[in-house]
């Protein structure tokens, strides 16, 4: 019977999936290490993981909530059945190392490891700790954390800054190509929407009551998930569910960006050095992270936050209409994201987990 040497964890959004996927392909370069994913049956990242090559294992999960709800209990009841289901495949598969990106679904195969005295390695992208990465650190021997002002040292937890993983496809994107897969004039800028690997209504609305301006001034290219999602058939507008293989070429090619305040999404533009402009979760409808990551961009004049919430198509398109006319602003938003965010996150994180196979 094949004998997997990494296990790893993590689900619910690309922004637990793709991170991980880029410490992956970092593992693969150190070694011909075996893996296998430990998912959700419901969530997104499976048809993700197994088309990067990896063996997926489902296990029950359950959503871990900071308040009640008539779901609670019966949720409850499935994060256990995923800890015990978790005990049974890390106990047959006996990995070396357990690497969890986080989500709710990493908790069950965490504390599984933990109790079958396999290491694990976890890692948090946002700028403070979700519920899921609470509860993970108590039984992790590392916290990979993105920022030096982390200001959290759990006990019996080595906590090392690593900065945010990206796929290697982002650093290799062609500007070039990117224009030619979008049929994109060479003399409009490139406006690249996306609320995220699961879209954003709210960011959705806003491009629709300002498309007939802005397309006057950009080429608008907008992820909008699965969910509402409008094929375009207008000149200057390309509209898709989901970007994916060609999603580093299309990055490349944008000029400007509008995105959530997700860390994976701020740590996109960053890297790539664009004027990128945040419109992120509200804290009304989650637990404030996105605007914490945003307002600490902003801190740095790397990006344009616009709120946790209460924005308007009129401020939008004032916001775009204003950075596309001040060159000296694009140059400062560039050269902050430069001091920001680094390029061997990836690699950081893969040499600690590779240290214990």
């Amino acid at each position: 019977m094949k004998r997997y040497k990494i296990a790893i964890t993590g689900g619910g959004t690309g922004g637990h999936v793709y991170p991980a996927l880029a410490v992956v392909e970092k593992l693969r370069e150190l070694g011909s290490h075996d893996m296998f994913w430990i998912g959700s049956s419901r969530g997104m990242e499976r048809s993700i993981v197994e088309r990067a090559g990896i063996d997926y294992y489902a296990i029950p999960t359950g959503k871990l909530r900071r308040y009640f709800s008539l779901k609670t209990i019966p949720d409850m009841f499935r994060i256990i059945g995923g800890l015990f289901a978790a005990i049974r495949l890390l106990r047959k598969t006996r990995p070396a190392v357990l690497f969890s990106k986080g989500g709710f679904v990493s908790v069950p195969p965490v504390i599984a490891a933990k109790m079958l005295r396999i290491p694990v390695v976890s890692h948090e992208s946002d700028i403070d700790p979700g519920l899921a990465t609470k509860i993970n650190m108590r039984f992790s021997k590392i916290l990979c954390v993105p920022y030096e002002d982390y200001g959290i040292q759990p006990k019996g937890t080595e906590v090392i800054v690593t900065g945010n993983p990206q796929r290697a496809s982002m650093f290799q994107g062609d500007a070039q190509r990117g224009r030619e897969i979008l049929h994109a004039p060479i003399d409009k800028p490139i406006l690249l929407v996306s609320g995220g690997s699961l879209g954003a209504g709210q960011i959705n609305t806003l491009i629709d009551e300002i498309l007939d301006d802005l397309v006057k001034q950009f080429f608008v290219v907008h992820q909008m998930g699965d969910v509402g999602y409008t094929p375009s058939t207008r000149e200057g507008y390309v509209s898709a569910p989901y970007f994916h293989d060609e999603y580093g070429d299309i990055l490349a090619a944008a000029d400007f960006v509008v995105c959530r305040g997700g860390a994976g999404s701020l740590w996109e533009v960053g890297l790539l050095r664009k004027v990128g402009v945040v419109i992120p979760l509200g804290t009304q409808n989650s637990r404030g992270d996105q605007v914490r990551n945003a307002e600490l961009f902003a801190r740095y004049g790397a990006v344009v936050t616009m709120g946790d919430g209460g924005v308007s198509s009129t401020d939008l398109l004032a916001t775009l209409r204003d950075l596309l006319g001040d060159q000296e602003k694009q140059d400062r938003m560039r050269s902050a994201s430069a001091g920001l965010c680094n390029i061997d996150s990836a690699d950081k994180i893969a040499e600690i987990i590779g240290a214990y196979v």
